[in-house]
């Protein structure tokens, strides 16, 4: 009796770890496929009018940490070549000392981007909430998408899925641990998953407001 309720558990556990397995990659590897032959360098990307720069962690002081910094670099050199007009910086601005958009927008002016030209949302809490209000909230419906390689194929499948023709630009200026990009690696198989529930049963709704056009 005990030798079949081992053999039961075991099973069970195999047929979950299996199932879990398949719920985690499955997402990483359709997203992955997506976003393949829309991943561009800076260099051989097509021009469009919006660049969408994705929010990330900040200094203790308030300024753009590294893997922010990278992203803004890099939709600088795009503004700077001529293949965007306006750069659109969605970040997390929930708390007054925590500014995202605003050490966004710092880091270009000091690189000489008009501040004219740098648009800023401050409820890009998440990917999903950037993209959705990118459409919704600033009417782009095209648009280059600024981000490291491991976040550029989330963020691809879900501005498209929300109706921005969007295509993207890896940054990489900078060199990351490798400790590092494991984690971070890790942690999408696990974002890719949420991102493909959300658009297909949760649907949740991000902070909104009045339609600001990007002109």
């Amino acid at each position: 009796m005990l030798k079949k309720l081992f053999k039961f558990i075991w099973r069970a556990l195999l047929v979950s770890g299996v199932l879990t397995a398949i719920a985690l990659f499955l997402p990483k590897f359709v997203v992955l496929l997506f976003a393949s032959p829309r991943s561009f360098s800076v260099d051989d990307v097509p021009p469009a009018r919006v660049a969408i720069v994705f929010g990330a962690g900040l200094l203790y002081d308030g300024s753009a940490g590294p893997v922010l910094s990278d992203r803004v670099e890099t939709a600088v050199k795009l503004y700077q070549q001529g293949r965007v007009e306006k750069l659109l910086m969605s970040g997390d601005n929930r708390f007054i000392e925590y500014n995202e958009p605003e050490a966004m927008r710092q880091y270009a002016l000091e690189r000489g981007v008009p501040d004219k030209d740098i648009v800023l949302d401050y409820a890009g809490r998440r990917t999903y909430d950037t993209c959705y209000r990118a459409e919704h909230i600033f009417q782009v419906d095209s648009a280059i998408l600024v981000t490291q390689a491991f976040h550029l194929p989330r963020a691809l499948f879900l501005c498209n899925w929300f109706g921005v023709e969007a295509i993207g630009v890896e940054s990489n200026n900078r060199y990351f641990l490798k400790r590092s990009r494991i984690y971070w690696n890790t942690r999408e198989l696990f974002a890719n998953f949420q991102a493909v529930w959300d658009v297909m049963v949760t649907k949740p709704l991000p902070v909104l407001g009045d339609i600001e056009p990007i002109h």
